[in-house]
């Protein structure tokens, strides 16, 4: 199996002079389920080379056991640190992919015309794409054959209001995730802040939050169980 992961390179968190990026447990969950499944990963940003780890998903409160594993493990630090730029990828390469959020992928992946044209051709190719925490935010732009918005009549989740007011980012974002997905016209639901929560409808899997990464990571691969 061969998994397709798009990390964010935008790091500035709006005008607060604040950094931002991916978020650590979002990557690191994920990278070690695929890799104890015998996937193949490979790791893409927009530009490529090292993106931008939001620090704050580095500090002792955010940190776990897989995202200390990920940063004592040299292999996986040579492949972040290497990524492919997002515009050499194909998704015949692949057989699905995965979007780790942040708050990054709202200002770069979400109007990131590249990926928006991957992940549409993914679908069309019936493969499954997940996306957790932020990053259910990039599909909007993302759109069916007849030129619907994608998630219009499906279930979705992603970053709740509650959980981005709760951060104090509600006014830096250049918008908000849930109000996104709902007027988008998507069937948005969302669990208990913080909690793992995740949604699948049909070949679209979303995940809440960064404690649902592990989960939405577990529910793609269920997509290739026997």
């Amino acid at each position: 199996m061969k998994i397709l992961m798009v990390l964010t390179s935008h790091d500035q968190l709006g005008d607060t002079g604040r950094k931002t990026g991916f978020w650590l447990e979002e990557l690191a969950a994920p990278y070690y389920a695929f890799k104890e499944a015998g996937a193949e990963i490979t790791l893409a940003s927009p530009n490529g080379g090292n993106p931008p780890l939001d620090p704050k998903s580095n500090e002792p409160a955010f940190q776990t056991d897989l995202t200390r594993r990920f940063e004592a493990d040299a292999s996986a630090m040579a492949q972040l640190a290497t990524t492919v730029r997002l515009d050499s990828v194909s998704q015949a390469d692949y057989d699905t992919v995965f979007y780790p959020g942040g708050h990054g992928p709202l200002w770069d992946l979400a109007e990131d015309k590249h990926s928006i044209a991957l992940i549409e051709a993914f679908l069309q190719a019936e493969k499954p794409v997940a996306l957790v925490c932020h990053a259910p935010g990039v599909l909007r732009h993302v759109t069916t054959p007849a030129g619907r918005p994608l998630v219009e009549g499906r279930a979705v989740t992603g970053f709740a209001n509650s959980e981005e007011e709760a951060v104090g980012l509600t006014h830096v974002v250049p918008f908000l995730v849930e109000d996104e997905l709902v007027a988008l016209g998507g069937r948005y639901s969302k669990g208990e802040d913080w909690g793992s929560y995740v949604v699948q409808d049909g070949l679209l899997i979303t995940g809440q939050n960064p404690t649902s990464s592990a989960a939405t990571a577990a529910r793609l691969l269920a997509q290739f169980a026997g």
